[in-house]
């Protein structure tokens, strides 16, 4: 049975998470990649503060269409791959008090610590099924970014319904990314006489 959680997260629900749990995350979360990374760690803007705050970063380039009355909508919202951001992502969640991160992929050591040291989980989305998930997302509340780092690369802030993730790096330090690798290099050295 999946667990229901809603944005804002506070760090003591966060950390009864653990890796292997199923969840339905639903609320206000952000997308974010690579540029908008950059510019929080280097510029620590305050725009985005209030957005981020007890929520959920997205690694997503999301492809949207404007409406005729000048909203948008998610046509495709599929997972970016996370290790992108391994050298941002620490410094962002403790700097933003982030409690959630999504992508595909898993993250490294350096994340790893940070979801530990603050309190946040990472969470694994469905890579490939752009746009299943985008018909999680119920509404684009604002963009920011949108000119400077074009669509891909925005901060967009949307509100999600039942977005299903598993998390896979919690804040107790497991990871079920380093898990499989582990597993996976030790079959392959037993495979190769090592």
């Amino acid at each position: 049975m999946p667990i229901k959680l809603t944005t804002p997260i506070s760090e003591e629900e966060i950390r009864k998470l653990k890796v292997g749990d199923e969840v339905l995350l639903s609320g206000t979360i952000v997308t974010a990649r690579d540029q908008a990374h950059k510019l929080m760690v280097e510029e620590r803007p305050d725009f985005i503060r209030e957005y981020l705050k007890d929520s959920v970063i997205y690694h997503c380039g999301p492809v949207v269409k404007k409406n005729e009355d000048g909203s948008w909508s998610f046509v495709a919202a599929g997972p970016t791959t996370s290790s992108r951001e391994e050298p941002y992502q620490a410094d962002v969640i403790c700097e933003y008090q982030v409690r959630g991160v999504i992508g595909k992929g898993g993250m490294g050591p350096k994340t790893a610590e940070g979801l530990q040291k603050c309190g946040a989980v990472y969470f694994h989305a469905v890579g490939g099924a752009g746009s299943l998930i985008a018909k999680k997302v119920k509404k684009v509340k604002t963009v920011f970014k949108l000119e400077e780092f074009g669509t891909p690369e925005a901060f967009w802030v949307i509100e999600v319904e039942d977005f299903p993730v598993v998390v896979t790096m919690d804040s107790h330090g497991n990871s079920l990314h380093k898990q499989i690798l582990e597993k996976s290099q030790a079959k392959a050295k037993e495979l190769m006489g090592l």
